[in-house]
């Protein structure tokens, strides 16, 4: 049973962020941005590395650009929240730091986030939800 306070945003939202962040974490950093090669050539290596037109960053950052400010304010203030050292008494000041700090950059703040995945899993689970439950219920 969830503790704490109520979010705007849908935990089910944030489950799916979560799946998209850490599959855009995984990724490892572009190593030859001049790679003329094709998919056959370097065997489908490109899917692994990060680049400017990466398919899962851009979803998300759709995704999240698509959130009203009040649950853009929660989901930085729930990756806040997921980082070692702060628990659910952290969240007022968190939550009322993230309002204070927000502006239409959201996304991008988020996506350089490097464990932005594990700290929103985090995050959700400071306030009792399960993010492994919410991730299976997933389409």
């Amino acid at each position: 049973m969830p503790k704490g306070p109520q979010l705007t945003i849908a935990p089910e939202k944030v489950a799916y962020i979560i799946l998209l962040a850490k599959a855009f974490d995984a990724k490892d950093v572009l190593t030859d941005p001049g790679d003329s090669s094709d998919g056959a050539d370097d065997r489908m290596i490109r899917v692994l590395e990060e680049h400017s037109d990466d398919a899962v960053a851009q979803i998300l950052a759709d995704y999240i650009d698509e959130l009203s400010v009040d649950e853009q304010v929660d989901l930085v203030a729930l990756a806040w929240l997921g980082r070692p050292g702060n628990d659910v008494s952290d969240w007022p000041t968190l939550h009322a730091q993230a309002r204070r700090e927000h502006r239409e950059r959201t996304s991008t703040y988020l996506l350089g986030l490097p464990l932005l995945g594990d700290e929103l899993a985090e995050g959700l689970s400071a306030l009792g939800y399960q993010p492994e439950e919410l991730e299976a219920d997933l389409p």
